[in-house]
Formats: C-alpha cells, structure tokens, sequence
C-alpha cells in the first residue's frame, strides 16, 4: 500500500511539474515553414558574423532572414559566429524589396537590422550583401537558473559540503536537463547545447594531467623521492635548516615539473620519520615545504592546475611561464627561506643539538631509502627528460603539451608493462586519479554554461568599469581577488571562471598584453598557500600528518602561512608593476 502511494504521488509530482512547466513556458518549440520555391528565379545570398557586446562571435544564434515581411530563410550560426544564407526569390524582385535579418538567442536580446534590397551588390542574376551583427545580452531565465545552480555548486565544493567531483557533475547534468526539457518548451530556458557543452571541455587539461598522472605514477615506484629525502640529509651535514632549504629547493623544483600534489605524497611521509628522528614537530618542516610545492608549482606551465588552465585557454607557452613566472618564483623561494628562518629558526637549532652523532644517523636512512629499481628510474629519466624536451620546445612544433605529456606516459607505460615492473591495471585504478579527471570535465561544463549564458560578461564588465580601464587597478583587482579568493575556495574553480573574464580585460585594456595572465596565475596558485584547504597539496600533506598524529587546526596553519602568503603577493604586485612581464 505504502509502495503504491509512493508511485502515485511521484506521478502526481511529474505531472504537476511538466504541466506548471507547460504552462509557465506558454508555447511549444517553433518548426521552421516550407518557403515558397523559385528555381528561375534570382539567388540572395547572404553573409556575415554574429557578435556578442564583446566583439566575441556568438554560435548556435537563430537568424531569419525576412523579404517583405515573408519569411525566407533560417538558419543558425556555427560556433565562430558566421552564417551564410543562400535562397531563391522571385525573379526582378530584389530591388524593389524590403530585406530583414533577425538574430536571436537565449540570454540575448533579438536583433532586427532592415535593409533595402538596392543595399545589395549585384552580379547577373545574383545578388550579395555581407551584414555583421551585435546583438545585446538579456537577463533571462537561462541567466538566472545557470547562476544559480553554478553557484550552488561552487558553494558545494567551497565548504566541502559534498565531494567536488559530484557536485560539479550535480550542476552540469541539471543545467544539461533544463536545456533539454523545459528548454525545449520554452527556449528562453535553454542554457546551451549538448555540443556546446562537450565544446567546453578542454581536452588538452585533461590529457596533460592524465600523461603527467602515469608518468609520476610510474616513477614512484622506483624510490627516487625517499632517496632524494635522504641525500638532502646527508648534504645538510644535519644543518637542520639546511636541510629544509635543501628539501625546500628540491620540493619546489619537482613541483615545477611535476604534479605538487603528488610530489607531497612521497615526501611527506619520509618528511616526518626525518623529523622524528631528528625530535623535531615534523609540521614545523612540513609547512614550509608545502607552502614551496605550491611556490616552484607556479613557475611552470604543467606546475599546478590553475596554470595548465591559462596555458592551455590563453594559448601560452611553457616558456611563456617560465620567462614570466620563474624568476617571481625565485624571488618568493629567497623570502620563503628568510620566513622559516625567522619563524621555525630556534626549533631547528634545539632539533640539531639532539642529534649527536649525524653519521650514523645519515647511515640509518641511506639503509632506509634506497633506489629499488634503478633500471626503470633510467627509463624514466631518459623518457621524463624527452617530456621536457618537448614542453619547453613545444611552441616550435606547435603542438599542444598534452601531446608531449601523453606521448611520454604511452612510452614509459609501455616499457613499465613489457618489462612487468609495472602492473598495469594498479596503475590505471590507482595512479590515474579519475575522480580529478572527471571533476575538471564537469567543471568546464559549468563554466561553459555561464559564460552561455552571460554571467562572466557582466563580471568582466564589472571589473573594467570598476577599473576604469586601468591596467593598475585591474592588475591589483585581479591578483589580489585571486589571491584572497584561492586562500579559501578551490583555486581551480575559480580559475576556471576567471578565464573568459580575464582573456575579455586583455583585450580591451591597453598595455595588458599577458600580464593579466600572470597576474591571474600569481594569485591563483600563491593563494593557494593562505590557509590549510587553499589548494589541494596543503589538504594532502596535513591529512597525512594527521594520520600520523600531528594534527594542526586551520587557524594554526594560516597563523603560519598566511602572513607568508600577503608577502609573495606583495613580491608580485611589484614586480608586475616594474617589469610588466608579456
């Protein structure tokens, strides 16, 4: 009984949606007519562009081209905005006719442009016009409804209220749904395509974080990062600040080539058995080396999420990155050095004065951690080096870095199995982390939706009235907005949302060339280092410490780091504003 009640008030529910959903959209979808045919008669033709407020060619936009009031032609744009129409009229009817093209789209207003058929060129029987088109944008129900549910989304993800990956495929398949149901009554709900969608996804992200995923996933098999661990031990000569600049250092540098989050995971756990031994707090290391993961990620294109992004959206190179961001990056690792020295400096110098015989020690851990397979490290080298050979190089054979990144991965991959050192089903369930992958593919979509659907303009339009078209202040805004923004949201959400907004502004503001890239990225990934969920490494390395029993709390870590962070961001503003890098 219980069960039939149920079915029956879920019906009644389905019903009373569609049919509130009938009734609010008020009409169904429009079926294009027959036109009346003239096979001897004149050929129009018809072309040009559809434009957005922004001089961004506008797809998938309905245009109808009327002759004396007479509907003639529909069609729609392509995704670079052009349309072309060709039809048939009445023979000698052209000059004496009143031509109208209608562009409409949901989230922006129709645009009717009237023109007299003398307008058009005329070759025999042929005639021609060429009408490009801005047409304005509106706040409809697409607007609203993709704002809301982004915003919803982002929410989710911000506070953790649910796994970011299922929060973003929640938004992405409602706004998915919307624009195919209540859409298809009422365009007005129509946020965008399915091909739009896909459109949005930017494959060469997603294939450049998978190819680096088995690469680092096959390296670590070969004890390299524990080893390393142990070297700088023994290089430090158990100078324990010396030890961290030496960990520091290597932290940053294979952050820089190298997922950062990743790079964390091995380290962390030699980290604190270092530290223990050595009776020092192993967070007083662990800080320092995260906030530098986050540090040597900037300096390079594949270096962290939010650069790949900008890269791959603004059409950057690696050594676009590296020209631009490196040198920033070394200035931000000295003040880094400088900071630990002045915070965690007397911890370290106790934790040296407990260890009394350093050769021993450094014995013990050479014991420890060891290279286990040296025969696959020297394939890994060889290939890892290839990779980077072709980032760096990759502009001259222009061709996108995922290419380069999957490229290695298929080799190494390939040599791991046939000489089963690696197993590979373990490394595709394990290594290649799926749930990131499919989260940047959901959240492309979602931001593919509201840029549809007009709130990315407004933001960005936002931010130019706001800065008055001064590449200063819409320096500042945007490094510091992204700084703060990153310090306690995602920063990969919010990078993903900046990209339009940001590509508009360095158009439209004179002098910008990429330094608002720059500016963008800076904030982003130096944000990241504000507070203990700023980015996705400090989450990891904490959780790891945690694990082990050395907990600290979010105001502990952002005591500690956040002072750290205002002073990179202050480094960049200046030297964004001394050297403008292009």
């Amino acid at each position: 009984m219980r069960t039939q009640k149920s079915v029956l008030i879920l019906a009644a529910t389905f019903l009373i949606t569609f049919a509130a959903s009938y009734a609010f959209a008020g009409h169904g979808a429009v079926h294009k007519p027959k036109h009346e045919e003239f096979p001897e008669g004149d050929t129009v033709n018809i072309a040009g562009i559809i434009y957005n407020p922004h001089k961004e060619p506008v797809g998938e936009c309905h245009v109808t081209i009327y002759q004396n009031g007479r509907e003639v032609d529909h069609l729609e744009t392509a995704h670079n905005g052009k349309y072309v129409s060709r039809f048939k009229v009445k023979k000698g009817s052209v000059p004496g006719s009143t031509f109208v093209i209608q562009a409409k789209k949901t989230s922006f207003g129709t645009k009717r442009i009237t023109f007299k058929g003398t307008d058009f060129s005329q070759k025999g029987t042929h005639f021609y016009l060429s009408e490009d088109i801005t047409i304005p944008r509106v706040r409809d129900a697409a607007f609203w409804i993709s704002t809301i549910v982004f915003v919803g989304a982002y929410v989710l993800i911000a506070f953790e209220l649910l796994h970011r990956t299922i929060a973003a495929l929640l938004g992405a398949a409602i706004m998915m749904c919307i624009s195919y149901t209540i859409g298809t009554i009422n365009p007005a709900f129509r946020i965008f395509s399915f091909e739009t969608a896909i459109a949005s996804i930017d494959m060469n992200v997603i294939f450049l974080l998978m190819g680096m995923m088995i690469i680092v996933g096959i390296l670590k098999n070969t004890g390299v990062f524990q080893w390393s661990a142990y070297m700088s031990y023994k290089l430090a000569k158990g100078r324990v600040f010396l030890l961290a600049v030496i960990l520091m250092t290597f932290t940053a540098v294979s952050s820089a080539f190298l997922d950062n989050v990743t790079t964390m995971l091995l380290l962390t756990g030699v980290a604190i058995e270092i530290c223990l031994s050595l009776n020092l707090n192993p967070l007083y290391l662990l800080i320092p080396l995260v906030l530098a993961s986050n540090v040597g990620g900037t300096a390079t294109l594949i270096g962290d999420p939010p650069n790949i992004m900008i890269g791959s959206y603004a059409g950057l190179t690696f050594m676009d990155f590296v020209i631009a961001l490196a040198p920033i990056c070394l200035l931000a690792m000295i003040a880094m050095f400088i900071y630990t020295k002045l915070v965690w400096g007397k911890d370290y110098r106790k934790s040296q004065e407990s260890v009394t015989n350093v050769d021993k020690f450094v014995a013990e851990l050479k014991e420890k951690y060891k290279i286990y397979d040296k025969t696959l490290l020297t394939y890994g080298g060889i290939v890892l080096a290839f990779v980077i050979f072709l980032f760096l190089s990759h502009g001259y054979w222009h061709m996108e870095v995922s290419i380069a990144a999957l490229t290695g991965a298929a080799i190494l991959f390939t040599i791991g199995v046939v000489t089963k050192k690696v197993d590979m089903l373990h490394l595709i369930e394990k290594d290649i982390e799926w749930p990131t992958l499919m989260f940047f593919i959901f959240l492309f979509i979602l931001v593919g939706a509201v840029e549809q659907a007009g709130l990315l303009a407004l933001i960005a339009d936002w931010i130019l009235h706001l800065s008055k078209g001064s590449f200063f202040i819409s320096m500042t805004l945007i490094l510091w907005v992204a700084a703060l923004m990153s310090a306690f949201v995602d920063n990969i959400p919010f990078t993903a949302t900046m990209l339009p907004i940001v590509a508009y502004l360095s158009k439209v503001i004179p002098g910008s060339e990429n330094t608002l890239w720059w500016a963008l990225a800076l904030g982003a990934c130096f944000g990241g280092n504000g507070t203990i969920i700023g980015a996705s490494a400090n989450v990891v390395t904490m959780g790891i410490a945690e694990s082990k029993g050395y907990r600290i709390s979010f105001g502990g870590f952002m005591k500690t780091a956040f002072p750290y962070m205002i002073i990179s961001i202050l480094i960049c503003q200046v030297w964004l504003i001394v050297f403008r890098p292009g």
